[in-house]
């Protein structure tokens, strides 16, 4: 059985639509009730951004373990390593490594010093005006640079399963998907967001640890057995070793490591990550979160290896490619092959799930963002009050899902792995250096802030408008122009430098001087948690 489209008759196939479709309207039913209860607690600020940071620290990771292993994990890693062997294998070590410098840079301190999201950090010491817009800024940029991959992830997916191949019906797939997220939003808030993907968090991993199982029994639990068998299927030795997609030419060398970097940097950085921190209600419990997802998230990568190489030793890499989502096709092809129309109801509906609930955790995030930052804070000078702020990040929920689906029909197609690759080099090159040099320089000032912010977030986005991701190549969103100036992919190992170059001139070449009282407080609560908690409820 080789996949989908020759493995079975159409008297199956659309069997198996229905079933697959029953699937996910059991799991939306299931989690809409969820989502409707904990919306009855949505009182306050508080509430809708920070789950009235009620959540424990295991929840709490759990929750992180949801949001972070999006459809690029699933989909997109898996198709990786069972089309490119060894150099699919880096998503997953690349994401589980910065999983370490989000620990001991940022979760605890972020926590300490915060109170919704990324922008309180650095308007803690710096001018509020200037620092929080371009926070918001980059925070929707991010976002939605993240909300690509994952609405690209659910045309493919949905598009295997019903057999979608024309563009039309795939963009009425991710319509729908982006309907269901900004309904899930609007009416949750972040508690219901966070328990939808702790349930997914779960469905995903025990789908993902019974697959593996399964797969690793076909060899008799040897993994040598299912690495010779990959060589086998794929006629080729090179998807053991490192450089099939990566180490043909010196271009693609450096195209590796911006993309290490970019990972590696860029979890630290996600607005959508470090809001989750602030749903807990002491630091503590915030160490505790990272620690808990670190060994989740560890656990299910490790899981992508068996499942990326059991897909390419038991479907093969032509089969996946050809298939409807091409190479983000390959996990539930491997579902169908291992279980049947039933195995692969289940793991879609987990997938689907996967998309659904890092879908409205962006947009929660990039709502807040707006909403906290921009309106809150610089149009209305802090004088709106909670219920017309929550009124405006609901509105704003509306505005990104559509721009959300509009942005995920044109990047249809693309490796979701490899999109949100993009969102972490946006991320580390806009956020990560603001946020260490503010966390650990005393004399960082504003005006190195902004030139950091708005040079890392401009520099990535205008090198990955001019790479071979949007133009010059048959994979790119625009294939048939050419304007690719840029020969990598992914612009982190020039972005990134660079803003973290900015911060530092500009704050050097600043004659200004920020509140050293200001900067001393920062420094104490960050480090130990004094005076963190009455700020935060407050």
């Amino acid at each position: 059985m080789i996949g989908i489209a020759t493995a079975v008759d159409v008297a199956d196939l659309k069997e198996t639509t229905l079933l697959n479709m029953g699937i996910f309207g059991l799991f939306v039913a299931v989690t809409m009730v969820i989502v409707l209860r904990a919306s009855r607690n949505n009182k306050t600020a508080a509430d809708y951004y920070a789950a009235g940071r009620s959540f424990t620290g295991s929840q709490n990771g759990t929750a992180i373990a949801g949001d972070y292993l999006s459809a690029a994990s699933f989909l997109g890693i898996t198709g990786a390593i069972a089309v490119n062997g060894y150099d699919g294998f880096m998503y997953s070590i690349g994401f589980l490594v910065a999983w370490l410098v989000a620990l001991l840079l940022v979760a605890e301190l972020l926590r300490n010093t915060g109170k919704f999201t990324m922008a309180d950090v650095l308007s803690f010491r710096l001018k509020q005006r200037p620092v929080r817009i371009a926070a918001a800024i980059s925070t929707l940029a991010v976002c939605f640079f993240y909300l690509l991959a994952q609405m690209a992830g659910a045309g493919s997916l949905i598009s295997l399963l019903l057999g979608i191949s024309d563009w039309g019906g795939q963009a009425l797939v991710i319509i729908v998907v982006g309907a269901l997220m900004i309904m899930y939003v609007l009416i949750g808030g972040m508690k219901g967001t966070t328990w939808v993907q702790i349930i997914k968090a779960i469905l995903l991993i025990v789908g993902a640890g019974v697959m593996t199982l399964w797969v690793l029994a076909i060899y008799g639990f040897n993994l040598s057995s299912l690495l010779g068998a990959a060589v086998d299927t794929a006629g080729n030795p090179a998807v053991l070793n490192p450089g099939l997609q990566y180490g043909k030419t010196e271009t693609s060398k450096l195209d590796f490591m911006s993309l290490g970097l970019a990972l590696v940097l860029g979890t630290a950085a996600l607005p959508h990550v470090l809001m989750r921190f602030y749903t807990v209600p002491t630091a503590k419990e915030a160490r505790k979160s990272v620690v808990w997802s670190i060994w989740l998230i560890g656990l299910f990568y490790l899981f992508t290896l068996v499942l990326g190489y059991g897909a390419a030793a038991l479907v093969g890499a032509e089969t996946i490619k050809g298939a409807p989502g091409g190479v983000n096709s390959a996990a539930p092809l491997l579902a169908f092959h291992l279980g049947g129309p039933l195995l692969l109801g289940f793991i879609s509906a987990v997938a689907f799930a996967t998309i659904l609930a890092v879908v409205a955790g962006l947009t929660i995030t990039a709502a807040a963002s707006f909403a906290h930052d921009i309106y809150a804070s610089v149009i209305s000078k802090g004088k709106a009050d909670a219920d017309t702020e929550v009124k405006v990040a609901r509105r704003t929920v509306v505005v990104i899902g559509v721009m959300a689906i509009l942005g995920g029909i044109f990047a249809n197609g693309q490796n979701v792995a490899f999109l949100v690759a993009l969102a972490f080099a946006v991320a580390a090159s806009a956020n990560l250096p603001t946020i260490v040099y503010s966390l650990f320089w005393r004399r960082f000032t504003t005006q190195g802030a902004v030139w950091s912010m708005y040079g890392g977030l401009g520099s990535a986005i205008i090198l990955i408008a001019f790479s071979p991701v949007v133009s010059g190549a048959t994979t790119s969103m625009i294939p048939g122009a050419n304007f690719a100036l840029f020969p990598l992919s992914n612009p982190g190992i020039v972005s990134i430098p660079l803003a973290f170059l900015l911060g530092w001139l500009g704050t050097v070449l600043d004659k200004k001087r920020e509140d050293t009282a200001k900067q001393a407080e920062m420094e104490v609560r960050s480090l130990t948690g004094v005076g963190a908690e009455k700020a935060v409820d407050h």
